[in-house]
């Protein structure tokens, strides 16, 4: 396996969508006749993507430490900060997304495929439709849970019809309820809470630079966020040293409410008025209720990119 050329590979910390994406599109260089394509991951998998693994009978994609000298196919991501360790001199040959554009830049023209849908997932399943390529059970299985984890079920703000019909064509192929499956996914989602302040911090933690200003966000999904809530200390004081050891100016922690789609939202920043000045919403020991704010890529990215670039 380690002869393999190219790595298909998502983002550090992988979510489902990103290790499926991975999977997904290798199989699809596989049909196109491209062999030197393998899966890879940039981290340690949650319960969430063992589960989804595990129930359709994929093994675990190769880790991969260090990119340098590699060639990639990014997916799921396009950002420095949350690529694996030495993508700035690893070969990059395309790029599959669907978050806004993070700066990343290559010596020549590749291949960049992005569109603003729920899902990674919805994209490559509609690569294989297009060229009428064969998607089994447990490929469309695969994809299917990438949609539903990272779209909250078909709830998510960024879900698109797109992302539905996809859905609903994928639960088809696979045989796989749709409610079913998204049940146990929340499910999953939820056993973060049980983890150490670090690891749920860190469970789903994305970096992000604005300019000068470094930004880390931690979104943490799950269907009692007063368990959470009730450790507000201690993720506060870990937040602190996560914030040191990373040196980032800003750190934030997103606790949505997977069933009402609000958010609980803790902030520790070099500033203490950068958090109500972008979100216009008042931090009260660190901590602001926010309504209707569940997405880490529609709701808190966009206000930052427009005030620390603006």
């Amino acid at each position: 396996m380690l002869m393999c050329k190219v790595y298909v590979i998502g983002h550090k910390r992988p979510d489902v969508d990103s290790i499926v994406s991975a999977i997904s599109y290798a199989e699809y260089k596989h049909l196109r006749g491209e062999e030197d394509v393998i899966a890879a991951r940039a981290g340690d998998l949650d319960e969430e993507v063992k589960y989804v693994l595990e129930r359709f009978n994929f093994e675990t994609p190769y880790y991969l430490t260090n990119a340098v000298g590699k060639k990639l196919i990014l997916v799921d991501h396009n950002e420095v900060s949350q690529a694996v360790d030495g993508v700035g001199k690893a070969h990059i040959l395309e790029i599959i997304d669907h978050h806004r554009l993070g700066g990343m830049i290559t010596p020549e023209p590749i291949f960049v495929h992005i569109e603003p849908l729920g899902s990674t997932s919805t994209i490559i399943t509609e690569f294989y439709l297009r060229e009428s390529l064969k998607l089994t059970k447990e490929i469309a299985g695969l994809l299917l849970c990438g949609i539903l984890s990272d779209t909250i079920v078909l709830k998510s703000p960024t879900c698109t019809e797109r992302d539905r019909y996809i859905a609903k064509k994928l639960s088809s192929i696979s045989g796989v309820d749709i409610n079913e499956a998204g049940n146990r996914l929340l499910e999953l989602k939820s056993l973060v809470a049980e983890k150490s302040a670090k690891d749920i911090i860190l469970s789903d933690f994305k970096e992000f630079v604005f300019g000068k200003v470094r930004v880390g966000i931690s979104h943490i999904e799950v269907l009692k966020p007063e368990e959470l809530l009730k450790r507000k200390d201690e993720l506060l004081q870990e937040m602190k040293s996560i914030k040191y050891e990373k040196q980032l100016n800003m750190i934030m922690v997103m606790i949505t409410d997977i069933l009402r789609l609000d958010s609980y939202l803790l902030c520790i920043a070099d500033n203490d008025s950068w958090f109500e000045r972008i979100y216009k919403v008042k931090l009260k020991d660190n901590i602001a209720f926010m309504p209707g704010v569940s997405s880490r890529k529609k709701h808190l990215v966009p206000p930052l990119v427009r005030f620390f670039t603006h």
